[in-house]
């Protein structure tokens, strides 16, 4: 019989806007944390939590992140990734996209965000997140379901 596995969701959100260039999205240097720090992150992602749907946990996100309210969010895939293949390495990512929202995007978690940047889609910041990375080469294609860090098949 198969061990059954838990997996973590977690929700992101990249702002987007028509740049001189084309369209920018807003990233986030992430700061002193356990997770990929001093590399180029979604400005707004966490965690959805127990009893919270994708959708508020985005919009929960980009209030407690960037100060901002009233995200036109539009869901554009979900991404399955794994790592090493402990419970916490079991990933279900939903990844959204807002061109409209209240407020003027700031760090909110100083202790968290070394900083915070518009940058082209086709000249994104390095170092990057990986599977991040992988995301923001995928928006705007007709895929739904990405996956990332599994074996090719």
């Amino acid at each position: 019989m198969t061990e059954r596995f838990v997996v973590v969701p977690a929700s992101y959100v990249y702002l987007l806007r028509e740049g001189a260039d084309g369209p920018e999205v807003l990233l986030q240097l992430r700061g002193d944390v356990p997770y990929m720090a001093g590399h180029w992150a979604a400005a707004a992602a966490g965690h959805v939590e127990k009893g919270e749907t994708a959708y508020a946990a985005a919009r929960r996100e980009a209030l407690e992140e960037l100060g901002i309210t009233d995200a036109d969010l539009h869901f554009e895939f979900a991404m399955q990734r794994t790592a090493s293949g402990e419970a916490i390495d079991e990933r279900i990512d939903f990844f959204f996209t807002a061109r409209a929202w209240e407020g003027e995007p700031a760090i909110v978690e100083a202790h968290k965000c070394d900083g915070i940047g518009w940058f082209a889609l086709d000249a994104l910041p390095s170092p990057m997140v990986p599977h991040e990375a992988h995301a923001l080469a995928h928006l705007g294609t007709p895929e739904k379901y990405l996956t990332f860090g599994f074996p090719e098949a």
